[in-house]
């Protein structure tokens, strides 16, 4: 299928990825626009990957106000340069992690940070509503792990569906914007803040 100019315009005001990607995203793809966004998605993971090593020392720390200043956030993204960090881009990205942190109240950034305390207490709490509902115990455990996984679905920040697109988690999203502006990016922390909740 011929790509045309004006199916690279659409990929890329969708995607936001650079117009040679976009060409060769809906090449690879014979023209279908969402096989397109996939491969686009996938470069970007990719892309991330490689980068996760590169040290990132540069970045932001960004802030969001919501409800009528009763949910505050601040958030630091660091990047490998100062040039990238006053981007466009990665200024949007900010906003739309603190944002997200805003909505969605994430208790940690990555499930690294994750306590092996609340990790066994959590585990503790599955197992006995699992045996409570007379599950048999030779399934327990599959029931335990998958209620696992939601927990960190839930709870951390990366592994969230991001508020602006469920499609994808905000750790996906982040990839994204790593395979656009080329260099590793980190959510590094995050605090939130909301009047009158208990410290």
């Amino acid at each position: 299928m011929q790509v045309t100019a004006e199916m690279v315009r659409e990929l890329r005001e969708r995607t936001g990825a650079p117009m040679m990607d976009c060409k060769r995203a809906l090449t690879e793809s014979d023209g279908d626009v969402e096989k397109a966004i996939e491969f686009l998605r996938k470069q970007g993971m990719a892309t991330a990957a490689k980068k996760a090593g590169r040290h990132a020392g540069e970045g932001v720390v960004g802030s969001y106000i919501h409800a009528g200043g009763r949910i505050g956030v601040l958030v630091e993204i660091n990047c490998e340069t100062d040039f990238v960090a006053r981007t466009d881009d990665f200024q949007g990205l900010i906003k739309d992690v603190a944002m997200h942190v805003a909505a969605a109240d994430p208790r940690f950034v990555n499930r690294h940070e994750v306590t092996e305390e609340i990790l066994a207490a959590e585990r503790e709490i599955y197992k006995d509503q699992a045996l409570a509902s007379g599950k048999p115990e030779n399934i327990v455990d599959r029931i335990v792990d998958g209620k696992m996984e939601k927990f960190y679905a839930e709870s951390v920040l990366l592994e969230q569906p991001f508020i602006k697109n469920p499609d994808l988690t905000v750790e996906q999203m982040v990839a994204e914007k790593i395979g656009k502006l080329g260099e590793n990016i980190q959510v590094r922390r995050f605090a939130r803040f909301h009047v009158g909740e208990a410290s």
